[in-house]
């Protein structure tokens, strides 16, 4: 008798509380302890619900930078070229650009004409 693979739904197996991935719950958690530090501000003046609002707030910026990707919308410039991609690799990518002395290699090819 032979051996079977038996398809199943493994979608949501790498995920935390079925909505968070290993790096969205990361970057919720930084954003939410970002958040902390204003609540902890913020409730020595007796403003405890602004505090809560700011730790929600950026707890779901966080997520949302470690989950979405960049829409590909061309009329936008910007979205043309990194459409598709995550919204943390960008934000990689332009804090190592702005540290590096703002330089960057392009590769160009160059066309050849068939004349």
């Amino acid at each position: 008798m032979g051996t079977y693979n038996l398809p199943r739904n493994v979608k949501g197996e790498g995920r935390i509380l079925f909505i968070f991935t290993g790096k969205s719950f990361l970057y919720a958690m930084v954003g939410g302890g970002i958040g902390f530090l204003f609540y902890s501000i913020l409730s020595a003046l007796d403003l405890t619900t602004i505090g809560i609002a700011i730790i929600a707030i950026l707890a779901g910026i966080g997520f949302l930078i470690g989950t979405c990707k960049v829409p590909n919308i061309s009329k936008i410039e910007f979205t043309q070229k990194t459409g598709g991609e995550n919204i943390d690799d960008i934000i990689k990518r332009a804090i190592l650009f702005k540290t590096r002395g703002k330089k960057i290699y392009l590769y160009k090819e160059e066309e050849k004409d068939d004349q």
